[in-house]
């Protein structure tokens, strides 16, 4: 079974081949309509549509699968935290490698496929293939394809912005209209924020957010999860109930992050003196979506199950525990399979609600999860 990461991965790649070919095959139908019109016509002596359309897909299919790989699995996996230059360099350098090589493998099979000997095995195949290398319409395949790479980066990168599949929802109004969900939310904290941020300075904390939260997100979004809001020191983490109650991914994110953090100890000693802790807590709940604000359009969600998480949050100093579960998540989650250890450790009583609200603690991951 492939991992959630490789699953999104490749869920992008493929979308990005499917746009890359559509694109292609535009090119070429465009070409066509270009060339039979009036006054290209003594260009189609030696024009064939099937032709310009193979070389357009082929180039589209070798572009998309080494260029958006490049893209998904290097450039926004490795230089996410960088200055958006870095990777804008990083493309413009690729783009230009992989546009040669498939002119250069193009050239080969198109002039193979027209005298029937490959270049350098023989002269008129070796002059076709110096004039196919010198032919402009090389320079209009790279102005085009070098604004669709730009775009394919712009595009990855407002993805992130907004969250893992939610540009998506947004294109399609999914919460232009609101609507109701079942939500779980895991509030999670940077522990002793204050002592941190008086000790490091405000520079220094900021950047140890920073890190912090780039670190955390791939732990995040490989449990199915999104990131709803930033707060200061605090991260709210939002899933759709199956996709947060099948194999406990919600709770198995906070350990996910916190295995994160652990394998990067090291580098936050080196650069802040300390490793940050955090404590979490996960509730589930009804909840309004949809969409609001004009000029900075944002999903926002209200409901109780926000209030009470916040609340279970601040009462993990009291309990003493890094993570805290409501008693009504504990019986979704118990009911799928014991992936993790729970025990319940008291009852809360929050302003505003009738009931009280069990509260749980997670206390060993089971074998194999």
């Amino acid at each position: 079974m492939i991992s959630r990461k490789l699953s999104i991965q490749l869920k992008k790649l493929l979308t990005l081949v499917g746009i890359w070919l559509l694109i292609g095959f535009l090119i070429s139908v465009y070409d066509y309509f270009g060339l039979i019109s009036e006054v290209s016509k003594e260009a189609l002596l030696d024009y064939d549509f099937m032709t310009s359309l193979g070389f357009n897909l082929s180039a589209a299919f070798m572009g998309s699968v080494m260029g958006g790989s490049f893209l998904i699995f290097y450039v926004n996996e490795k230089l996410k935290d960088q200055p958006y230059g870095y990777s804008l360099l990083a493309v413009a350098v690729s783009f230009i490698v992989i546009v040669s090589l498939i002119t250069v493998v193009l050239g080969f099979v198109m002039v193979q496929g027209k005298t029937g000997n490959w270049p350098f095995t023989e002269v008129i195949a070796t002059q076709k293939f110096y004039a196919y290398l010198q032919d402009p319409l090389h320079l209009k395949n790279i102005l085009v394809w070098s604004v669709v790479t730009m775009f394919t980066q712009f595009f990855l990168q407002v993805n992130d912005k907004f969250g893992q599949g939610l540009l998506w929802d947004f294109i399609r109004g999914k919460y232009h209209t609101p609507r109701e969900e079942v939500r779980v939310f895991m509030f999670l904290d940077l522990a002793s924020s204050t002592t941190i941020a008086e000790r490091l300075g405000n520079k220094q904390y900021y950047n140890l957010l920073r890190d912090f939260y780039a670190d955390i997100t791939n732990s995040i979004i490989y449990n199915s999860g999104q990131i709803y809001q930033y707060v200061g020191d605090e991260v709210v983490i939002s899933w759709l109930y199956e996709d947060a109650i099948i194999n406990h991914q919600c709770v198995k994110c906070f350990f996910d992050v916190k295995k994160r953090i652990a394998t990067l100890s090291e580098k936050y000693k080196s650069k802040y003196g300390l490793v940050p802790g955090f404590k979490a807590a996960l509730h589930y709940g009804n909840v309004t979506a949809g969409e609001i604000g004009i000029i900075k359009k944002d999903i926002t969600y209200s409901g109780d199950v926000l209030n009470t998480t916040s609340r279970m949050l601040s009462k993990c100093n009291e309990y003493h525990q890094r993570l805290l579960v409501s008693g009504q998540l504990y019986q979704s989650l118990r009911k799928v399979g014991s992936f993790f250890g729970f025990y319940k450790i008291g009852d809360e009583h929050f302003r505003g609600k009738s009931e009280k609200v069990e509260i749980y603690t997670v206390t060993a991951i089971s074998p194999g999860s």
